[in-house]
């Protein structure tokens, strides 16, 4: 009689906390640390496509600047955190991945309401990777909304440049774009100017090919970033400024980006479809471009087997 396989029990997911390799369904964080009372923490996510990490050291410097920003101490060094990052990718046995790693100020001390008192802690896991837009729907695009009952927290509450917890907002707005018959909602500074969604970033390509995303109440994410980057190598005229709710009525195309999908196109806003043809050729152009850099060896780190 033949013997089954051991089935991986990280198949679900892999986590490290405190020192320990445990399956996702296994993991957990002490009920007082106050990345879970307060969401006194930060974190960021990579991808990994093909078993290779995309821009890892990007999302590595961005999480050392969150940490000075919020002025939490990294709990390992970048290279530590790095190799615990490809371990979990590796235990879980991905091809595509979702990693993300958590820096939260901690447990405090018993009694002492002095954030200076907590130390630091880290969590590390991997999951299969995580769409915002699934590929199905991109085929025929998004229908999003332009959120009018909640704007985004104001960035002198909250800087958005720090990836954070703070979802009361970017949540409410989804429950918005649900009762008004779409799925995500872009969200606004409450003075007309588009600022971001819920885990992703906003481009407008204007009549001329050209692209305009937010600067202020963003994330400057890494999807946004390579965007940026291919739209300008290939001569196009890439505005980082201000975004306007009405720029969208005069749009050629609208997509979004994160790392949790890539280059999303966006068929409809506020119920009505942006162009006939969805996604239109710039997004196929720059989402084309977007995916073939994941096996450009200056861009990936690769997960051995």
């Amino acid at each position: 009689m033949t013997t089954s396989p051991a089935i991986n029990p990280f198949v679900a997911g892999c986590a490290w906390i405190d020192g320990e390799f445990l399956p996702i369904g296994e993991a957990r964080i002490p009920i007082l640390d106050t990345g879970f009372t307060r969401s006194d923490l930060t974190y960021d996510v990579a991808a990994v496509w093909k078993r290779q990490f995309f821009r890892l050291d990007d999302h590595l410097d961005r999480l050392e600047r969150s940490c000075a920003n919020l002025r939490l101490r990294l709990p390992k060094p970048k290279e530590e955190i790095r190799e615990l990052m490809v371990e979990c990718v590796r235990r879980g046995g991905f091809d595509e991945s979702f990693v993300e790693v958590v820096v939260t100020r901690g447990v405090p001390v018993p009694g002492e309401r002095d954030p200076r008192t907590a130390t630091q802690r880290l969590y590390v896991y991997a999951v299969p990777y995580v769409w915002i837009v699934k590929p199905e729907v991109q085929q025929r695009g998004v229908d999003v909304i332009v959120a009018r009952d909640t704007i985004r927290i104001p960035t002198n509450a909250v800087d958005p440049r720090v990836k954070n917890f703070h979802w009361a907002d970017l949540t409410r707005g989804l429950f918005e774009a649900y009762d008004r018959g779409a799925t995500l909602a872009l969200m606004t500074d409450g003075l007309g100017n588009l600022t971001e969604g819920a885990g992703f970033n906003i481009f407008v390509v204007r009549q001329d090919g050209s692209l305009v995303t937010a600067k202020d109440g963003v994330l400057e994410g890494i999807t946004r970033q390579t965007v940026i980057e291919i739209g300008r190598a290939d001569g196009r005229d890439v505005e980082v400024g201000t975004l306007r709710a009405e720029d969208i009525a005069d749009a050629s195309e609208v997509f979004l980006t994160s790392t949790a999908g890539g280059v999303m196109p966006v068929a409809t806003v506020d119920g009505v479809r942006l162009h006939e043809e969805c996604p239109g050729p710039v997004t196929r152009i720059i989402s084309s471009k977007y995916w073939d850099l994941h096996e450009d060896s200056e861009h990936t780190t690769s997960v051995d087997a």
